[in-house]
């Protein structure tokens, strides 16, 4: 714990000054320019080295009432908890030490891409196929999809894959409280009324009935799960907006876990921050 090597990632209201700014480096030669082997991206890094540059990327960051954390949520806390006790251990801590502050990466929120965040269970927790989809019609209506892929269209609406089939679900409006950002959150209604409620999996980390995969795989690899044996469903959501996710800070609260997949996605260790 004496290094952050993945950033903490934000977002923020777009600003023209910024952009701008970073518009003119963009188009420098980069300090850094390759595509990763393991995902075929290309990253490109530039140091902000002038002095008025610096001067007016820290004024437009003061200006701001809020950042919201995108992703690192409890790597943030994590942070927090390591700065604390570093400070505690030092006997002449000043506030200014570099275990005061984590890396963090800013992006415009317009610039911003959210994929969704899927599930896949090994197990239907001892109930038949009929016996499931007969569970899920309690809270959703159901409709058979056939053996087409199919995305969820709007929010509230979830793609359910079983046996060789897709199908809808779309929860009914009594199912949560559209005044809590929260409880409206589709990770919420399909966390309390599907994977808690019907497949008794109450802790989303820690359960090993449960995995997850970034919308950046698409529907095709939820699929190649179940149909592999390996999973017995696979559940869609409809991406978490960034309206929720600035609503949800506004409000004081926290994204329940495993909500969003952002794109992009830095290479952790590309910068590192030491602690000491």
């Amino acid at each position: 714990n004496n290094a952050n090597i993945e950033p903490v990632f934000f977002a923020y209201p777009d600003n023209s000054t910024l952009l701008n700014l970073i518009d003119k480096y963009a188009h420098t030669t980069p300090e850094y320019d390759f595509i990763a082997p393991i995902d075929g991206f290309r990253h490109q890094f530039w140091c902000v080295s002038d002095d008025n540059d610096i001067k007016t990327v820290t004024e437009e960051f003061a200006k701001m009432p809020s950042l919201y954390i995108a992703d690192g949520h409890h790597r943030s806390a994590a942070a927090a908890l390591v700065g604390a006790e570093k400070a505690k251990q030092n006997p002449l801590h000043r506030g200014d030490e570099e275990y005061n502050y984590f890396m963090a990466v800013c992006f415009p929120a317009s610039q911003l891409t959210i994929l969704d965040y899927n599930r896949v269970i090994t197990d239907l927790n001892g109930l038949t196929d009929e016996a499931f989809l007969q569970a899920l019609s309690q809270n959703f209506i159901v409709a058979d999809k056939g053996e087409a892929e199919y995305r969820p269209q709007k929010l509230h609406e979830f793609s359910l894959y079983m046996s060789g089939k897709w199908y809808s679900l779309t929860a009914k409006d009594n199912t949560y409280n559209s005044n809590d950002p929260i409880d409206v959150l589709d990770v919420s209604i399909s966390s309390r009324l599907i994977l808690d409620q019907i497949l008794g999996i109450k802790d989303l980390r820690r359960d090993k009935r449960i995995d997850f995969v970034g919308g950046l795989r698409g529907l095709t690899e939820l699929k190649r799960r179940v149909d592999s044996g390996e999973m017995k469903i696979a559940l869609a959501l409809y991406p978490v907006t960034m309206k929720q996710i600035m609503d949800i800070a506004d409000k004081g609260k926290i994204m329940p876990p495993k909500a969003t997949w952002f794109e992009p996605k830095l290479r952790s260790g590309l910068v590192i921050h030491k602690l000491d």
